[in-house]
């Protein structure tokens, strides 16, 4: 069980991009490659799993507990020849006094070797101090090695070579100069979903052959390979049931944040995915469900208001009864309105609400929830045992009603209005809240069992 922690400094060093190129690299020698992401995200890991040509999975303190962590990551490395888990923010970053929800405390629950990246621009001799500091901080870490990034060139990759060499005991296994190659675009999320970035795929082989050729592959798969097996529980075949309903799942440009294993367990669950393109298909298809995920649909908003005929019949599908679930773009979607700027186009309507867009984050990391009696699904939450979750929206909601329902308290974060989330409106739920299937919140079986049984109920 090869793998891999791909850390940093601090964040912005870079690590994202040399992790694409780590991954496309080692895919092109003909290795299975199985990425990880440390933490909620889903546009790391849409264009890491392109990088690697396999599903990237998410590792998270806040959602999961440090058995299903380790049952995820050991049970997704065994049918691979080398996992790479690329971390956020900086190695001792985190949002706990004590380091528990960091970077390190990740790589040392997987007993992974680090590979620390380092955006070495202006440094000479004090990056000795840096790297003796990071090694230092914590007994049980293990940096096995590090990326110099961002260098000004061949003088400036000896120089540190040198002070790394005669200060510390850590190898250079990679010095990677500027380039502009490696600037993948961004945006106000991180980077663009792979699902609208054109010829990706030729952007991440150029990236691949830059790190491949700066980077010492040999050296970084021999460490790799020097990895301890974390315990964890081998994974079981189990016969999957027959589907009984379809739930609607948006795929399109607009929207595309989903986590794959969740997408995994509607099929658990017996629930056939249809995709919808909301941008272009005419039609509803015949569905039990439908779930509209987040995304960017401010980009798409034009498109999105002239295929008036589904955001129609999406409408009178929920006036019917139709269950649905959205979260961040699928609740924008459901609104009334989208105003961005001086744009102002019409959604679905189905939610009594506007949502508008915003320069700045409106709602932003980690959240914790309890249900109210509202809620269509999994009221089994309470303010001892929370619900936890993540937001990332840079649009608010506004004209609100005043009688509107929700399926959630806000304990910590924004959601709707600071205080609640999960608008309830006859069997829609919408939340600004992202939420993932584990063990603390099955909510993929519960929608999928409310789906079942508004389907069996006629609606």
């Amino acid at each position: 069980m090869a793998h891999l922690f791909i850390s940093a400094a601090h964040k912005s060093s870079g690590k994202t991009t040399l992790s694409i190129g780590l991954c496309a690299a080692f895919r092109q020698r003909g290795l299975t490659v199985q990425p990880f992401k440390k933490g909620p995200d889903y546009i790391d890991p849409m264009w890491l799993s392109r990088a690697a040509g396999r599903d990237c999975f998410n590792l998270d303190f806040h959602t999961q507990g440090h058995e299903e962590i380790l049952d995820a990551f050991g049970q997704r490395t065994e049918r691979a020849d080398l996992s790479l888990i690329e971390g956020n923010k900086g190695l001792y970053d985190g949002l706990d006094l004590d380091g528990s929800n960091s970077n390190a405390a990740l790589a040392i629950l997987l007993d992974s070797p680090v590979i620390l990246v380092i955006d070495a621009q202006g440094m000479t001799r004090g990056i000795a101090p840096l790297i003796l500091g990071y090694q230092a901080f914590a007994k049980d870490i293990h940096i096995a090695g590090v990326i110099l990034n961002q260098l000004g060139g061949s003088r400036h990759e000896a120089k540190l070579r040198n002070v790394i060499e005669h200060y510390t005991g850590v190898p250079v296994v990679g010095a990677v100069h500027r380039d502009p190659l490696l600037n993948i675009q961004e945006r106000h999320l991180g980077l663009i979903p792979s699902n609208e970035a054109l010829a990706v795929e030729k952007q991440i082989d150029a990236v691949a052959e830059v790190i491949a050729g700066q980077v010492n592959l040999d050296q970084l798969q021999a460490i790799a390979g020097q990895a301890a097996t974390p315990t964890h529980r081998p994974a079981t075949e189990t016969a999957l049931p027959p589907c009984d309903v379809r739930i609607g799942i948006a795929r399109d440009a607009a929207f595309g944040f989903y986590y794959p294993d969740d997408l995994q367990a509607f099929r658990a669950a017996g629930a056939e995915l249809v995709a919808i393109d909301t941008l272009h298909d005419a039609h509803l298809p015949d569905i039990h469900g439908l779930f509209i995920g987040g995304g960017f649909p401010e980009t798409q908003m034009q498109a999105l208001q002239a295929n008036a005929r589904l955001r129609e019949e999406i409408r009178a599908a929920i006036e019917a009864g139709l269950p649905v679930y959205a979260e961040c773009g699928g609740l924008m979607y459901l609104s009334r309105h989208l105003l961005w700027e001086e744009q102002r186009c019409q959604m679905v309507g189905a939610l009594p609400m506007d949502t508008r867009m915003h320069p700045r984050p409106q709602g932003r990391g980690y959240v914790r929830l309890a249900t109210t009696g509202d809620a269509l699904w999994g009221t089994k939450a309470s303010d001892h045992s929370p619900l936890c979750a993540h937001e990332f929206h840079y649009s608010s909601a506004g004209r609100l009603n005043t009688d509107t329902r929700f399926a959630y308290r806000v304990l910590r974060g924004q959601g709707v209005d600071g205080t609640h989330d999960g608008i309830i409106h006859r069997n829609v739920q919408a939340n600004y809240s992202h939420m993932r299937n584990v063990a603390g919140n099955p909510w993929v079986t519960q929608f999928v069992d409310f789906v079942r049984r508004q389907s069996q109920s006629g609606r």
